[in-house]
């Protein structure tokens, strides 16, 4: 067990936000997770309520030092449970990197997480935010996870019921927020893949590929080149990826906006509701390419903020709200942040 003390979170989250953790320390297994929450280090944790465990960091925002222990999730490790004619079930440790997992599936031409290609952040993070881009969402291809509660000090097994997954969301995110940490999950892939190239720019990105014959691992590859061509590398412009979800609003809403914004971006939703682009919203609102400091709204892709070098969570997190306010202002519709704020 190495506790360290006051340490820099900075190289820990994608927006390279300089918070310090009080006491911070890696876990690679369920023993090691065990020793860390029964140590004073837990029990002494300055008024915090239970530690804090850290994933890739790729999902979170950091506005203020955290005064008790932070845990670093590096559970390791993909096994293959078993399979039947149609499908492959896939165990994943919970801080496998997501992106060398989809490719260790697709290499195997296991189908379903091919559009969730490059998607910055760890497996055990995928159910809690339940992820999704290009016209998939995880929970399509979920079939179970285990966790550990971390003041019952159990290990508790949920199904993809159980997890109560929405747009961006899951029971991880609500009632058990910061209860558990994520141990592994495991996913039913198909032995024989089903396509999803209705999402336009992906089929797009397959005609300018001169692909022809359709694979997973083209349509990997396709995600790979969009992504990169419109989203920055946390790595290059320190960023968390989209940092507000696209609203959903009721037919009369949309139909409203319509007439007043006729090119407004929108997809029709099964439910009978209508999903808003919110980056052309908050493009709309001048906000693309616009920079308080060293927080900024990318020039690329609005839904997206930036750290253009020492900006802290708070400023960041202030121009969210004043972004948020502008399209409330002039579109009559409340932006939720799907990045999460510590």
């Amino acid at each position: 067990m190495q506790v360290r003390e006051n340490i820099s979170l900075k190289p820990y989250n994608t927006f390279a936000i300089d918070v310090k953790a009080k006491y911070f320390s890696p876990f690679s297994n369920i023993d090691e997770l065990e020793e860390l929450i029964n140590s004073s280090f837990s029990k002494n944790s300055s008024g915090q309520n239970s530690p804090f465990v850290l994933g890739g960091g790729s999902n979170i925002l950091f506005t203020r030092d955290f005064h008790g222990l932070v845990l670093k999730n590096e559970i390791k490790g993909t096994e293959e449970l078993h399979e039947d004619k149609e499908y492959v079930y896939v165990k994943a440790g919970a801080g496998v990197n997501w992106h060398q997992f989809v490719l260790y599936c697709i290499d195997r031409n296991w189908g379903g997480l091919e559009n969730l290609s490059l998607i910055p952040g760890n497996v055990g993070a995928a159910p809690i935010q339940n992820i999704g881009a290009y016209g998939v969402e995880m929970e399509t291809v979920f079939h179970s996870l285990e966790a550990y509660h971390l003041q019952e000090k159990r290990i508790y097994n949920f199904t993809k019921f159980d997890c109560e997954f929405g747009y961006r969301d899951s029971v991880f995110k609500r009632k058990y927020k910061d209860r558990f940490a994520i141990l592994s999950v495991t996913f039913k892939l198909s032995k024989h893949p089903v396509f999803h190239t209705s999402y336009g720019a992906v089929q797009q990105e397959l005609e300018r590929m001169n692909i022809r014959q359709l694979t997973i691992k083209a349509i990997a590859q396709a995600v790979i080149n969009i992504r990169t061509s419109k989203l920055p590398d946390p790595a290059q412009i320190p960023n968390a990826g989209s940092f507000f979800k696209n609203p959903e609003v009721s037919t009369a809403k949309y139909n409203e906006l319509k007439s007043k914004f006729d090119t407004i971006v929108a997809y029709p939703l099964t439910t009978g509701k209508v999903k808003l682009a919110a980056g052309w919203m908050i493009e709309q609102c001048g906000w693309k390419g616009k920079r308080k400091g060293d927080a900024g709204c990318h020039e690329r892709q609005a839904l997206v903020l930036v750290n253009y070098g020492n900006a802290t969570g708070k400023q960041v997190y202030e121009l969210a709200e004043e972004i948020s306010i502008s399209v409330k202002e002039k579109f009559g519709v409340e932006l939720e942040k799907e990045v999460n704020i510590i």
